[in-house]
């Protein structure tokens, strides 16, 4: 196997972070797009093996721009990834962690006290540098107090929930979700945004739709560069899909709001074909973590031949369907085995807009720029790190993937019913204790065996050179890595969405309780 070195690898990442790409058009910055899904998984589109064959337009996406089979999010939970996404940073880093138990997942439920913090810089901050104008539509899961807010962090406009929409609730126990137009409340899920639980449906995804195309009209008719981050949600349980997709799909539910979504995509994508702005504008469409097996399968997606799901550092995990589209800059119907996640997408967008990174903080994100536009095979050795909490579970490098923790989830979990890895339990790997692997960890080559079922031997040669290799750029990470102040720790029921800014205007102001504060318990 033919790796680099630990000190090799830095430089490397230095050296590609810290340039600009010499073959980016000439002109203006380009526009950008990144579609982030909702617990959508891997094999949940027909161009990666989906057999219902659902999704013709993230397919025809994939046939006019390129496929990367090996992308990853950073975290698979929500709220860490999106984190990592907008900071190019790894939540261990950038505080959406949890250090109230080891290996802990652990994400922003309205209960939660912290949230992004102040000190991380977001992507749409830094774009602003280059007249940038964006905004967000959907989910946003990076904190609901109004510090923590979008417009607070470098959005321009918003419209979306700052949680998950589950519910309904009463008012008396636990306020109902708010939905924010850009600083203010104009609704609350269930009360004046419907989802009907019984039967699915929802005009969410419509909604998301008609706010992203109404952005990227404006800005257009403006001659403003712009951000776009749509974050449609309804691939998250419970999910929903609009009347007009409502028993469409021969998935079910799931599978109508998979229609939904893909059609929504479509529309984007032709919008900005006939504006005559598709080959000024970089649209990048991927999901936050792995599908949520233990909501299937009426509520789950599928993660194709990989391992377990959501809540996992298991492949089925962590490794997520990404579509870049670029007309006239992307070469058609590319395929892409380049190891690659969800942080390189601040640090490429940056380069595209021709803005160096922060050069006070360590980013994660590799700008993927030669890899997209000139299909280079520069960054084949990078390492993806796997975290879950506080912990490094894994790392893979090349074809390789070494795992120094194993844990699915509790065996009291199990007992209730809960599983992550439904039908997959794969002794001594899918274990339901936390077990460690650092002296002797268990490794995999995930061309020859992408689900993990199969062990290297560790007698073999083959496993000997790879855990050298690997073991070197572990320590390099693990020497220089500083943990940022964790967010996640503490929980409080006053600080939940009882008075959020503009509930005075419309009568939904409710009364909060007196403040007790707690320690949030991450079960798994």
């Amino acid at each position: 196997m033919r790796v680099v070195s630990a000190a090799t690898f830095t430089l490397l990442s230095v050296t590609i972070c810290c340039s600009l790409t010499e073959n980016l058009p000439n002109g203006s910055s380009p526009n950008i797009i990144i579609m982030l899904m909702d617990d959508m998984g891997w094999g949940d589109l027909g161009v990666l093996g989906q057999p219902s064959k659902e999704t013709p337009n993230l397919d025809a996406m994939a046939a006019q721009g390129m496929l990367l089979t090996n992308f990853y999010t950073a975290n698979p939970l929500c709220s860490p990834s999106r984190a990592a996404l907008l900071t190019g940073r790894l939540p261990v880093r950038n505080g959406f962690y949890t250090t109230n138990a080891h290996a802990r997942n652990a994400y922003t439920p309205q209960e939660i006290v912290g949230g992004i913090s102040k000190d991380e810089i977001l992507l749409p901050e830094m774009l602003k540098k280059k007249g940038y104008v964006s905004k967000i539509v959907g989910k946003w899961h990076l904190g609901h107090r109004p510090q923590y807010l979008p417009l607070e962090h470098g959005f321009d406009e918003w419209f979306g929930s700052p949680n998950c929409h589950f519910g309904p609730y009463n008012g008396t126990v636990r306020p109902n979700i708010p939905v924010y137009n850009n600083s203010e409340m104009i609704g609350r899920y269930f009360e004046d945004f419907k989802i009907d639980l019984r039967t699915g449906e929802s005009n969410l995804t419509q909604m998301y739709l008609m706010e992203g195309i109404d952005f990227i009209r404006r800005q257009t008719e403006a001659k403003k560069p712009f951000f776009l981050y749509w974050a449609a949600d309804a691939t998250h349980a419970p999910v929903y899909a609009s009347k007009g997709f409502l028993g469409k799909s021969q998935r079910g539910r799931y599978g109508d709001a998979v229609m939904e979504l893909d059609y929504s995509a479509g529309q984007i994508l032709s919008l900005l074909q006939r504006l005559g702005i598709e080959k000024n504008t970089f649209v990048f469409f991927t999901s936050d973590n792995g599908a949520a097996l233990m909501s299937g399968p009426s509520q789950g997606g599928s993660n194709g031949p990989f391992l377990c799901g959501k809540e996992t550092t298991f492949e089925g995990g962590m490794r997520e369907p990404a579509i870049a589209w670029w007309p006239g800059h992307i070469k058609e119907g590319t395929v892409s085995l380049q190891p690659a996640n969800v942080m390189d997408l601040f640090t490429t967008s940056l380069s595209l807009a021709a803005l160096s990174p922060p050069d006070d903080r360590t980013l994660d994100g590799l700008d993927l720029t030669p890899v997209l536009l000139n299909g280079s095979h520069q960054l084949d050795n990078r390492p993806i790190f796997f975290y879950r909490g506080n912990e490094m579970m894994a790392v893979r490098l090349g074809p390789y993937k070494a795992h120094y923790w194993t844990w699915s989830n509790s065996w009291e979990e199990l007992r209730h019913g809960i599983n992550f890895c439904p039908g997959q339990e794969i002794p001594g790997v899918t274990t339901h204790d936390q077990k460690e692997h650092t002296l002797q960890p268990i490794i995999f080559h995930l061309g020859r065996d992408p689900g993990e079922k199969y062990p290297l031997s560790v007698l073999s040669m083959e496993y000997q050179e790879v855990l050298r290799s690997v073991s070197a750029v572990v320590q390099q990470h693990q020497k220089t890595l500083v943990p940022g102040m964790p967010q996640l720790n503490m929980c409080d029921l006053a600080v939940m969405n009882w008075a959020p800014p503009g509930c005075e205007k419309l009568g939904k102001c409710l009364k909060p309780p007196k403040s007790a504060p707690w320690k949030c318990l991450w079960p798994h």
